[in-house]
């Protein structure tokens, strides 16, 4: 049977991109893809058993964290089981058989339009750009539609999945353009050895030096944070909570750093351990 990967979005966004990359599945017809219209759907299937796994954006390296999902990680019961970084190339799609000068709007995700404004400002001021839902969704509509004059930027794959043409690849302003996407998919077992990264969240008490003292502790173990993010705890006036990656060589050594300092924090949650993918 098919592996079924719930993904935010529709089929052929970056999301399908990662789960493929991920599981090194690159035929569309091996890897059953679960489309969700939010990441809160997204939870909801792997809950009521309509998905197997779940691939899930968390950063980029160009708009920062998905605020939103940090909490969604927080409230949900679901481990990390991996991750996996893509780069994100957009391009500019259209029925095949036009030019550029032919295409007078263009339809994308909002993050999208913010990545490759620049290109249609300096390239094509002509064209009207239009916020869209889904990347991929802006490029099987048109293709449904058959809208002829009117472009979409997703990826690659949007491309070959829709029968549409690229007429430019690659036209996001910055090149060093890269998401990470968490993995959840209860099937999978990583060995101790296997795992050098984990991800937690904790909340602090209100007392001077408290955040300080746990990142002294960490680094005495030699714990390499690689994200801490501070968000609000919903119905807690002026509460927060943390979210933590944690990069380390021993896992042992790791296990000892949260001993040492789970008595100093409250509501310690370990969100996943697994492998790193850097």
């Amino acid at each position: 049977m098919n592996r079924r990967v719930a993904i935010q979005g529709y089929s052929g966004c970056f999301h399908e991109q990662a789960a493929r990359l991920f599981y090194s599945i690159h035929e569309e017809q091996q890897l059953g893809i679960v489309e969700c219209a939010t990441f809160d759907d997204l939870f909801k299937s792997l809950n009521e058993g309509a998905a197997d796994a779940a691939v899930m954006a968390i950063e980029n390296t160009v708009s920062g964290g998905l605020v939103r999902n940090f909490e969604l990680l927080r409230k949900n019961d679901r481990l990390i089981k991996g991750e996996v970084y893509i780069r994100i190339r957009q391009n500019l799609l259209a029925l095949p058989g036009q030019t550029l000068e032919d295409i007078k709007e263009v339809r994308t995700h909002y993050m999208a339009i913010n990545q490759t404004r620049d290109f249609f400002e300096q390239n094509c001021p002509w064209i009207t750009m239009v916020e869209y839902e889904d990347t991929a969704k802006a490029a099987a509509d048109i293709a449904r539609s058959g809208a002829m004059g009117v472009g979409a930027v997703a990826s690659s794959l949007a491309a070959r999945l829709y029968g549409l043409e690229i007429l430019r690849e690659s036209i996001e302003t910055y090149k060093e353009n890269f998401t990470r996407f968490l993995i959840f998919d209860d099937s999978l077992t990583i060995p101790e050895d296997k795992i050098d990264k984990a991800s937690i969240c904790f909340t602090l008490p209100h007392t001077p030096g408290s955040l300080a003292h746990i990142l002294t502790i960490l680094s005495f173990y030699d714990m390499n944070l690689t994200r801490i993010q501070s968000l609000p705890i919903p119905g807690r006036k002026w509460q927060y909570f943390f979210y933590a990656d944690i990069r380390f060589d021993a896992y042992d050594r790791y296990r000892q750093a949260l001993a040492a300092v789970r008595p100093l924090i409250e509501d310690l949650k370990i969100l996943g351990e697994y492998t790193s993918a850097l």
